[in-house]
């Protein structure tokens, strides 16, 4: 069974990470666009909030049932790490609710709440094994349960990135203005 405190640890550490990239933008700019087609801030934190809630749901859902058997094939998946990359723009399965897009108070606040949940959920499961329980990811293959939870904490980090390139912007536009 994994290390449910590795995987913690994960957790925690990329969330500081997203928390000082948003830091970085001012209450003014939260829900302003940078440039035609990227998101605020304001929309990478709602995305960030619907895509926690939506593992976490599946999670729960499918540990409800015994773990279906998946072949070796079936297993196979591409590595987590590239989640963390910002080398090509990726359009999410899960389409943005404007209604979920906040002030940065309430967006943090939102966000912090389901992580909340998660931590819980993650220690309600901790005296079982759930490796055995799997579900596709629509770009990466296979993930199991555990697998799951550490690309919440490296898909933050992608998107951190995404708010520093935010951040960026709005220098280089006020530079040049």
């Amino acid at each position: 069974m994994p290390s449910l405190d590795a995987l913690r640890e994960h957790l925690k550490i990329t969330r500081e990470k997203l928390w000082r990239a948003a830091d970085a933008v001012g209450a003014e700019q939260w829900k302003v666009n940078p440039a035609p087609g990227s998101w605020s801030a304001a929309e990478v934190f709602a995305h960030l909030t619907m895509v926690e809630r939506v593992i976490l749901g599946g999670a729960d859902r499918i540990i409800q049932q015994p773990p279906q058997a998946v072949s070796f094939w079936g297993r196979l998946h591409r590595p987590l790490w590239l989640v963390k990359l910002r080398v090509r723009r990726v359009e999410s399965p899960i389409p943005l609710d404007p209604e979920q897009v906040s002030e940065k108070e309430a967006a943090r606040e939102q966000l912090q709440a389901i992580r909340e949940r998660t931590l819980v959920f993650l220690e309600e499961t901790s005296r079982r094994d759930c490796s055995a329980y799997r579900w596709k990811h629509p770009f990466l293959g296979s993930l199991n349960f555990y697998e799951w939870f550490q690309l919440l904490g490296n898909h933050e980090v992608r998107h951190a990135k995404q708010i520093q390139e935010t951040v960026e912007k709005f220098q280089k536009r006020k530079h040049f203005s």
